[in-house]
């Protein structure tokens, strides 16, 4: 079944206020900074949406707060993709399905950035498969949209601020709209 955007927002609605696996925000908040830090930094529209839908995982699939600490791996990056797919191109989809292995890459390749995660994040590295070998890592940068799962990454660590301001739900849902295929 696919998701539209109205389906969309009503996830958000419904479920935004959740606690974010351990963090000091929400699902809603999260999903909002991701996207605003990607458009500050000048990502396409497309990465921006990706970066405000990759965790909508979650939402479709309810685990409860902080289910990396009851051992359970919800496989959030894969779970939204049937449902988005008749929506968006792979220039979201793919961004999406790669930002975990992102993180094991960049755990990999820069050696400052395991200790710059959260302790919800090293917790769930370790049930999302670990850190890539040389071989993985290589493998995964190879791949098309690895650059930008990299980039949402990035944002995605850095969407935990409680204090953080950003733009409201609308209009980032505008934006997928100008891109989404219905």
């Amino acid at each position: 079944m696919a998701l539209t955007l109205d389906d969309i927002r009503h996830l958000f609605d419904k479920h935004g206020s959740m606690a974010y696996s351990g963090e000091p925000v929400t699902q809603l908040q999260h999903a909002l900074q991701s996207a605003a830090l990607a458009e500050a930094a000048g990502a396409s529209r497309e990465l921006i949406v990706a970066a405000l839908l990759h965790d909508l995982g979650h939402l479709l699939n309810l685990q409860g707060e902080t289910p990396s600490e009851r051992g359970i791996d919800d496989l959030h990056q894969y779970f939204a993709l049937p449902f988005l797919r008749p929506l968006f191109s792979d220039a979201v989809l793919e961004p999406i399905r790669l930002h975990v292995d992102a993180k094991r890459c960049l755990c990999a390749i820069d050696a400052s950035y395991h200790a710059r995660l959260s302790a919800d994040s090293v917790r769930s590295l370790q049930l999302q498969g670990g850190i890539f070998d040389d071989e993985a890592a290589q493998a995964f940068l190879a791949k098309p949209y690895a650059q930008d799962a990299i980039a949402l990454r990035r944002w995605d660590d850095d969407a935990k601020d409680a204090h953080r301001v950003t733009p409201a739900l609308p209009h980032f849902m505008d934006m997928a709209a100008s891109i989404a295929r219905v």
